[in-house]
């Protein structure tokens, strides 16, 4: 009854799930990770928030830049007054309309400000630059994301490769055991295992193709691609893996030099630094210097009795010119300016522990690359050497399974340790590739398949 129960299981699962052969269709476009890389610099959101970012950095820059030139203004002002006055000799009141007016351009700039603006203008330069590394962080989180997923596709796409063969290699089987069963050499038992089997191998190809397109979509996700878009990987030829891990001391002073989350470190303790400079600066004196230039003219003067002067010749008249110096002294503030400079030394001090905090962060992220690199390799050699050793037995025992020497079971059994050699040995590999790129990634070098 048990027997007969699985092989009713394995009918079923045959009938559910067709030949699972059929691939992906040729006509979808495969991208390489290099592909993959471009694409997401260009339009991921995020790096394209943060190079916006940046962009306004720069303004912040141009715009204090602009504080070291004089400003210029210029001043209209017309007024019309309608009043009632008393007529001359009739006392009698009318209405009067008068109008006036005043022009001016007024201009000043900064003389002496213990340095502020220039301070201002260093600070605001190397906050454009943070916000350029910013950007480069946020690429190396994408690069680091995207690598992960598009191994996870390879090796799913492999691991098919191999279920595809056993799948077939357990067609075979069972036409031989079925065979065998016809000819009374097998018992029914036996071929009942088989078909097992081949059913048990089939749900692990459908398994494995859900795993590939659920992978697929999680990289066209981290891409942002839109769902419309017919997406593959392009398998490479061949992946090296190298034997030996370069020296951790040595990759450790690489990543100091070139990651961004460093410089940015440093870039805050200088931007902190100009804080407390800019925060001194409110205890200085400050010089400026002003000019105007302006004029007026009034209808009411125009229409006297006691002078008969025009438009223009008021314009004349009343033509000014004013340059003067403004020495402004801080004397008491509220306490603002000291609050200041203590906030800017406790932002100077916070800034140095980041830094610290980002090189520690560092030195362990490399460390624990270094670590997961070495033990990679070791469980991939293992790998290797276990699945050499297993494959020749599982060649040995197949070779005997047809000549009739061993029953199903024997087979069965060390077709299961052929398959957990090969899914070792898959798992391992890209696992020592993945970490081979993200500690070369610290090295400087760029990841290519």
């Amino acid at each position: 009854m048990k027997h007969l129960m699985l092989c009713l299981f394995c009918l079923l699962v045959v009938v559910i799930f067709n030949p699972v052969h059929a691939q992906i269709s040729d006509s979808i476009r495969k991208w390489s990770i290099e592909e993959c890389f471009k694409y997401a610099m260009e339009h991921n959101i995020e790096i394209n928030t943060l190079l916006l970012m940046e962009q306004s950095s720069a303004q912040d820059l141009y715009a204090a830049k602009g504080s070291q030139i004089p400003n210029l203004s210029g001043s209209v002002n017309n007024q019309f007054n309608n009043s009632k006055i008393e007529s001359a000799g009739s006392g009698n009141l009318e209405n009067q309309l008068t109008s006036s007016g005043n022009y001016s351009v007024n201009s000043s700039i900064v003389l002496w400000n213990a340095n502020y603006i220039k301070n201002n203008i260093k600070q605001r330069d190397l906050l454009r630059q943070s916000a350029g590394l910013s950007v480069q962080q946020s690429r190396n989180t994408i690069t680091f994301l995207i690598t992960q997923s598009y191994l996870a596709i390879l090796l799913a796409k492999e691991n098919l490769t191999y279920l595809l063969d056993l799948y077939t290699t357990s067609e075979a089987k069972v036409k031989q055991g079925q065979l065998f069963y016809d000819a009374g050499s097998i018992p029914k038992n036996n071929l009942l295992q088989l078909q097992a089997q081949l059913a048990g191998d089939k749900y692990l190809v459908v398994q494995t193709q859900n795993t590939i397109r659920q992978n697929i979509l999680s990289l066209k996700q981290i891409l942002q691609l839109p769902t419309e878009v017919l997406f593959d990987v392009f398998i490479p030829v061949s992946i090296e893996i190298v034997t030996v891990a370069p020296s951790l001391q040595s990759v450790q002073q690489t990543a100091f030099e070139i990651f961004p989350e460093i410089k940015i470190g440093e870039l805050e303790v200088a931007i902190a630094s100009l804080d407390i400079a800019k925060a001194k600066a409110g205890f200085k004196p400050t010089l400026a210097a002003n000019g105007a230039l302006g004029t007026g003219y009034s209808s009411v003067i125009s229409n006297s009795n006691f002078s008969k002067t025009s438009y223009f010749t008021q314009l004349d008249n009343n033509f000014y010119q004013r340059v003067g110096l403004n020495l402004s002294i801080p004397i008491f503030s509220n306490r603002i300016n000291k609050t200041n400079l203590e906030k800017a030394n406790i932002g100077f001090k916070q800034a140095n522990i980041n830094l610290q905090n980002s090189q520690l962060v560092l030195s362990q992220e490399v460390e624990q690359a270094y670590l997961n690199f070495t033990n990679a390799l070791q469980a991939y050699n293992a790998a290797k050497e276990q699945l050499s050793a297993v494959t020749e037995t599982y060649r040995i025992v197949n070779e005997q399974f047809r000549l009739g020497g061993i029953n199903s079971f024997d087979l069965l059994q060390q077709r299961n340790q052929y398959v957990q050699a090969v899914q070792s040995y898959t798992q391992t590999k890209y696992t020592a590739v993945l970490q081979q790129k993200i500690y070369d990634f610290y090295r400087g070098i760029p990841i290519q398949l």
